[in-house]
């Protein structure tokens, strides 16, 4: 069977022949460097899911390499919005430079039991293994690459929810600009999550927090109603009469 793979020096797609049978596609990449091309370049770490070193993109979609089985025609591609360093090789630096602008951490420690259902509230946030799959398939970093990302804003749900955060209001107040409200709920971060993780719903969630904090949707205001606007923001006349 026959893949292709995107090369950086060339900018187009090489035609490799694996053998036939069902393997995951880092075996497929660690053989075509061993037995065709030893300047094939990727990444690899764990290989079990856990490390997220290895996130491609496959047919478009993201995928764990060591996880994902190669299909006759598969169509293999670097991550999107990442800096490529060769191949499929990637750096991850600006993209987890998120979680610092997002101040996603505990601020404030305060001493609070936890029971079972607080452990349980955030156990699914903490899975995020940062492969940065959810950030490859945001389509708002095509017109702002300023934009937090999803797992960014994740992690500031999973620290927002604790009972031990004495400050939450910090991490609400760092996500406003290009953050919560910059996410247009496609939920393709949902989609391509290897560890089942529902970013969308997490910012769904922090702009719940952040209306409590006293923010709201910038674009709000500018929006109109279906009625022409002369300069009271929502549409209708503020001098006519009723």
């Amino acid at each position: 069977m026959n893949i292709k793979i995107l090369r950086s020096e060339t900018n187009t797609h090489q035609s490799y022949t694996l053998p036939a049978g069902e393997i995951p596609l880092l075996s497929a990449l660690v053989y075509i460097k061993e037995t065709q091309d030893a300047t094939l370049t990727f990444s690899a770490g764990c290989r079990a899911s856990v490390c997220g070193t290895c996130a491609v993109r496959v047919n478009g979609r993201e995928e764990l390499a060591c996880s994902y089985k190669v299909k006759p025609g598969d169509i293999i591609e670097p991550l999107q919005y990442h800096p490529v360093l060769r191949d499929l090789k990637v750096d991850k630096s600006k993209a987890q430079e998120t979680l610092r602008r997002g101040t996603t951490w505990l601020q404030q420690f305060q001493e609070s039991p936890l029971s079972h259902e607080d452990e349980k509230r955030t156990e699914k946030q903490t899975d995020c293994i940062l492969c940065d799959s959810c950030y490859s398939a945001c389509p708002v970093f095509a017109v702002n690459p300023d934009f937090l990302g999803p797992f960014a804003l994740t992690r500031a749900y999973r620290y927002t929810e604790d009972k031990r955060e004495g400050n939450a209001k910090t991490i609400i107040d760092n996500i406003q600009n290009n953050g919560v409200w910059d996410c247009t709920l496609c939920g393709e971060c949902t989609a391509v999550c290897p560890k089942n993780i529902d970013p969308k719903m997490d910012i769904t969630m922090l702009r719940s927090t952040s209306l409590q904090y006293g923010h709201s949707d910038p674009s709000f205001a500018a929006q109109s109603f279906g009625t022409p606007d002369f300069g009271g923001g929502f549409g209708f006349d503020p001098n006519a009469g009723f």
